[in-house]
This record gives structure tokens, sequence and C-alpha cells, in this order.
């Protein structure tokens, strides 16, 4: 397996990083060779990458801080913290803007510099996700960094002439974390894309994904990708989400109704079927496509989240954004560029492909996520491996070779 190295090469130097400014400790890297849902036998639809990761999509560099710290009463300003932000970079520390869309199924949430996406079909700078109340620092963050990293292209004659409109998605964290502290910082927008790489990236409890919860049990980040062969090409297409949505009685896996079998391991605090919470989803693909397109992928992400248990309730915020590493090099403020692009009637199996990967990125991210505890012993339990199997051997579903593990 792939699985040795789940943590990405930004968690193994962060996770050991201090916090000068703050007193919130940054999470370790998780432990090597974690299960994830295939390991489980949970089955799926289609051809994973080698990774099963966004990564997959070559050039593609993924980072997380993961800031946890404290236990007790919330104290605003103090803690306890359970929070984060994670970076996606289309190509890397590599300036190169590439074709984008995007969509909202619920648009309860945020997804900032979706204006000049829907204008100008180009994604200029990383995708960005963390806490409801930190997209405004991570924002600004992101311009200083680009700036100081010279990560733009600057006006012809103007060398320091620079603006950008980042693009910084969140999902509510308040249940487990003091989201009115504030506790995400420059320096760990700046530590999340120093520290992106390739690879395997590290899911759960971690970067933005580190306080939330999904159906009812503890969520966080996913991903999964699929290989396709169409238009006389092989693509790769790559999925991350951000999972905070969605109450247990729908919750499905592989088509087995799991929320309804599994009624206990209830948040211990408020309502688990409350019709609150948020997805922010990533799609990636190298196959070339312009950006009417890749609204049209960014739309198919809605399929794999129903396949869930997702209805997008009105206090979601489910918001997703599609991206194409094809055509490197088009970007240009004064010159045309020639691009190819797949014809319409090739984009049905990247269509499937974003469904199927979107669908198992955020299985994958309740498996790997682990019980937490927050603000004023706020708990949101893990979904539990064993029990999971048991419910998919007793509908027919479970790939019997799957191990064993529990949480």
């Amino acid at each position: 397996m792939e699985l040795a190295k789940r943590a990405t090469g930004a968690m193994l130097a962060l996770g050991m990083m201090a916090t000068a400014a703050s007193s919130v400790a940054q999470q370790a890297a998780p432990p090597s060779d974690p299960p994830r849902a295939r390991d489980l036998g949970v089955p799926f639809d289609g051809t994973p990458g080698r990774l099963n990761a966004i990564t997959d999509v070559p050039g593609i560099e993924v980072g997380h801080t993961t800031l946890i710290s404290g236990d007790g009463d919330l104290v605003v300003g103090e803690g306890p913290v359970r929070t984060g932000v994670t970076a996606i970079l289309p190509r890397g520390k590599t300036y190169d803007p590439v074709y984008a869309g995007w969509y909202a199924l619920n648009g309860n949430g945020e997804l900032t510099g979706t204006t000049w996406i829907e204008e100008s079909g180009w994604l200029e700078g990383p995708v960005m996700i963390t806490n409801t109340h930190s997209v405004g620092t991570v924002r600004d963050s992101t311009i200083e960094w680009a700036h100081k990293r010279r990560f733009f292209a600057p006006l012809a004659g103007e060398p320091d002439t620079f603006w950008m409109l980042p693009v910084v998605g969140e999902t509510y964290d308040g249940d487990l974390s003091d989201i009115n502290g504030f506790h995400v910082k420059k320096e760990h927008v700046f530590a999340a894309l120093d520290g992106a790489t390739g690879g395997p990236v590290a899911e759960g409890n971690v970067g933005g994904g580190t306080g939330m919860i999904t159906h009812g049990f503890k969520g966080g980040i996913g991903t999964s990708s699929r290989v396709v062969s169409t238009g006389g090409g092989e693509f790769t297409v790559g999925v991350l989400v951000q999972s905070n949505y969605g109450i247990r009685d729908t919750f499905t896996v592989a088509g087995v109704p799991v929320g309804r079998e599994i009624t206990d391991l209830t948040t211990t605090y408020g309502d688990h079927n409350q019709e609150t919470g948020s997805i922010i989803i990533v799609i990636a693909t190298d196959a070339p496509l312009l950006p009417h397109q890749l609204k049209r992928v960014a739309q198919r992400a809605t399929m794999g989240v129903a396949r869930n248990g997702s209805y997008a309730s009105n206090g979601s915020g489910d918001i997703f954004i599609a991206f194409s590493t094809g055509n490197p090099g088009a970007w240009s403020r004064e010159q045309p560029a020639n691009v190819t692009s797949l014809s319409n009637d090739a984009l049905s199996p990247i269509f499937r492909a974003t469904v199927e990967a979107t669908e198992e990125a955020v299985i994958n991210a309740l498996v790997a996520a682990k019980t937490m505890t927050g603000i004023n012993g706020n708990t949101a339990h893990a979904l539990p491996h064993d029990r999971l199997r048991e419910v998919l051997r007793k509908y027919g579903r479970l790939v019997e070779s799957g191990p064993t593990e529990t949480d």
C-alpha cells in the first residue's frame, strides 16, 4: 500500500514546529499506515490513482497547518483550539494560472475570489480552506505570501505592481473550537503554503478540517482520485474535501443506511440531526478543459455528496471549485494562446470520476478522523471501523478482504 507515508511532507514539518506568536501547538503527524475506507472493505466504483488522492494529478501540492491546544471550558481568545488551514496549489510553487469553474449547491458559506473566476475563467493562485471566522486572515495572509514569494506575474514595465483575489473557503468548527478567538494567524498560513508537497495527503483531523463534523461523526479532510480514458487520452481526476455537513439519519456508505444502523455515539452537545454544516470540495484534473466545462465538472460533485446522504439543507454551505492543469503556460496578460480541450462528448467519464472520487473522499475523511473533545467538553465521536464493517456485511456490501481494524 501507499499508506506508509500518509502524512504529507508539510505535516511532518509542521507538526513539530513551535508557534512563536501563539500558545497554540501544532499537531504531530498522524500515525503511519492508517486505514482508509477501501482498506476497511468499503466498495467503491472506479479506478483510483496510485495514491488515491488529489495529488495523483501531476504538479498538485497540499499543505496543512493543524492547531490543537487546551481543554475544558471555552475562554474566548484562549481556547480550547481545534482548527487550522489547508492549502492546495495547482502547480506547486510555480506561478502558472489554471482554467477553473465553480458551483454553489447551497450558498450558506463562503468561497472568496469566485467572482473573478466566473468573469475571467482563471484560478490565479492556491485554494485555501479554513474555519468560517478565519477567512479574512487567510485571505490577507495569502496575498502577503504571494507578494513575498514573488508568486505573481507583474505588469509589463511595472515589476512591483501586484494584485490578487485569493480563493479561500470555509466550514464552521465552532462546536469544538474557540472560533471567535481567531487563532489562525499569518504564520500558520505561510507554513501551510511553504510546506505544501506532492505525495500522500494527511486526512481526518488535520488542517482546516481539524474541528469538523460530518453526519454526526467526526469529519475533516478527505481525498480520492480516479483514472479515466476519454477523448483519446488517459487522465486523472482528484478530489479533496473539507467535510462538515449532514445529519445522521440520512448517512449512507456505499448505498447502506449506516446512519440508521449506528444511532448512538452522537455528539455530547446539541442535536446530531441539526440541519447545519458545510462542505468545500476541490476538484482537479489534468484533462484539458475550458472554464465552462469545469463549471459542469464542479456541478457533478453534488451527486457525490448526495450518495453519502447530503440533501443540501438550508443551513449548509456546499461550494465546489474545479480546475484543470492542462494547457500549461496558456495564461498571459498580453499574448494570445493556443489551447486544447476535450469535446463535450468526451466529458462523461470525467463527470463520473468526479462523482465517484467525491463520494470516496468524504468517507475517507470519516474513516481517518479520530474522536475529538473540544470546547466545554463537547465530543464528536469517530465513525467506528468495526461497526461500519458489520453494517456493510449485514447488507452484503462488505469487501471481505478488508482488515478488521477498529477506531
